[in-house]
């Protein structure tokens, strides 16, 4: 049987466009047996039972051993390898490749059908070619002309077997004209004469302002008058007014008139015009004459003994003003710069700075602060005080110290108070906005009070400060005649009385008597806070 099957017709390679029908040949002669149509290794049907295809159709007389496979509008799913076969007879036809071909979807441009740009800027035109087998080729068309130089990529979907195509076109702002129409043609085989899509080119521009300002030069408080002049394609649809980044409500039109203050010549009017394309926005300062007003405030400082201080301030004023920096209570100026800068400050520095601001014919301006300098303690006390005899009496040692000091402690003879009470003794320390006062308490002075050498120091970190304070009693001088003695002079320096008989003492053995007496407590009262420290 198989010896005297032949094959008349076989099926061939084809290219059909999606969509077409098309017809593979199968003609056997000699044989009578089922027919089978094969496609990429799969049965498609027996004879003329495609049940399972309702596109696909066995076509011919059967007699004559005619068995046409007819496809009805091909898909991209009959792309693929076909067979003829003689079933019973064991023979096969040759394989035909079907290619289906897929033209591309109508081209889209990015932006289409009008495409609007600034002008002066360049333009970049994208277009897409979708779902295309084989890729589709891209030209761009202007006045009938190719333009060269476009990008191409394409990238195959998802099914393997079509492609998706994009170009990107760039001209350049000196090779384009308003009104130009620009196509792009996508073709393949499947569409020779190809698809086009078309995109017109409307050159627009934001609007262009123009604000002025009148009058200027203009004193503080009189009438200003803006005005806002705009040239826009499209043209303007509204206008909004704003001051320092702060709306202006009752400003919508072209115009804005306003009595102006210092605040105008920092904070800019702006005016901002808006057309379809979008917005300009442009701004002005008025010049206006106003007196000096703080633009930085100077801090006052607290610096260590031996560090710089650096002050400074910002002022703003118009015209031009003068910037003056000088210590209170001195004429001497120490800068004409927004910033001023003492080396090196000593505790005498410590003090307060001014600087003033001067706008010639038209006002005046001053900001105060204060330097601190951070030092050993100072202390300033009267080193003589007085109190009553058989009455509580009082020292007091007053003491500037920046930082306030750590210890405060009062020596005399051989005892050293920082606190509390010894005996007859109280220590008491209270702060001031001036300083630190200590003061030493005695109840019931006794006439050796009066000769006692009284050492008020103080300590922070920077080091130390001591003064020698000396107790007057009050209304009495410091020599005084023995009850007892009429010809003797008394002095009470301590417990032990030192006399001087007759009027041939003079005075000035009389003071080294006293001078070696007190130098003798105050080396006591030194040694004694010395063993304390150490």
């Amino acid at each position: 049987l198989r010896s005297s099957v032949v094959f008349i017709q076989q099926p061939h390679d084809l290219v059909v466009v999606a969509g077409q029908p098309v017809t593979l040949p199968c003609s056997i002669t000699g044989y009578h047996g089922m027919v089978l149509w094969v496609k990429d290794g799969l049965a498609l049907g027996v004879n003329r039972d495609m049940s399972g295809y309702p596109r696909y159709d066995v076509i011919g007389d059967h007699s004559k051993g005619e068995y046409h496979l007819l496809i009805q509008r091909t898909e991209l799913t009959d792309d693929g390898s076909f067979e003829c076969q003689a079933i019973q007879a064991a023979t096969r036809s040759r394989p035909a490749r079907l290619t289906v071909l897929v033209p591309p979807d109508d081209p889209v441009i990015i932006g289409a059908p009008v495409v609007s740009l600034r002008a002066g800027n360049s333009l970049n035109l994208t277009c897409h070619a979708n779902n295309a087998k084989p890729a589709a080729s891209i030209i761009w068309i202007r006045n009938g002309e190719v333009l060269n130089g476009a990008a191409y990529t394409k990238t195959l979907l998802r099914d393997g077997r079509r492609e998706s195509t994009v170009s990107t076109l760039h001209i350049s702002a000196s090779n384009i004209e308003n009104g130009q129409q620009i196509t792009c043609r996508a073709s393949n085989k499947a569409a020779p004469n190809g698809k086009e899509a078309t995109v017109t080119i409307d050159i627009q521009h934001f609007p262009l302002v123009n604000l002025s300002v009148e009058p200027q030069p203009v004193l503080e408080g009189n009438l200003v008058k803006f005005h806002c002049a705009a040239k826009a394609n499209p043209p303007v649809t509204h206008y909004r007014w704003a001051k320092g980044g702060s709306m202006i409500t009752d400003a919508t039109g072209d115009t804005y008139e306003v009595l102006v203050d210092h605040s105008f010549f920092t904070e800019p009017v702006s005016c901002e015009v808006t057309n379809a394309l979008g917005n300009t926005n442009i701004s002005r300062n008025v010049d206006v004459y106003f007196g000096p007003r703080l633009a930085a405030e100077p801090q006052s400082l607290q610096v260590d003994r031996g560090s710089d201080a650096v002050f400074s301030c910002a002022w703003i004023g118009n015209p031009s003003l003068t910037i003056v920096w000088m210590k209170r209570g001195h004429g001497v100026v120490l800068s004409n710069e927004n910033t001023l800068t003492l080396k090196a400050v000593r505790q005498e520095d410590a003090g307060k700075y001014v600087c003033r601001a001067v706008v010639p014919r038209v006002g005046v301006g001053e900001k105060e602060v204060t330097l601190t300098v951070n030092g050993p303690p100072t202390i300033s006390s009267t080193q003589t005080q007085q109190a009553l005899y058989g009455e509580k009496g009082q020292i007091k040692c007053f003491i500037r110290s920046t930082p306030p000091p750590d210890r405060i402690a009062w020596s005399w003879k051989e005892t050293v108070l920082e606190s509390g009470t010894s005996g007859r003794y109280t220590v008491e320390t209270v702060s001031t906005e001036d300083g630190v006062i200590s003061t030493l308490t005695m109840s019931n002075i006794v006439p050796a009070d009066f000769q006692t050498i009284y050492n008020c120091t103080a300590w922070n970190s920077f080091g130390s400060d001591t003064e020698i304070i000396r107790l007057k009693e009050q209304g009495k001088n410091q020599v005084t005649l023995h009850p007892n003695q009429p010809h003797c002079n008394r002095f009470r320096l301590q417990p032990q009385a030192i006399c001087l008989f007759g009027p041939a003492v003079t005075a000035q053995r009389r003071d080294g008597i006293i001078g070696k007496s007190i130098r003798r407590a105050h080396g006591r009262a030194l040694a004694a806070l010395s063993n304390l420290i150490h």
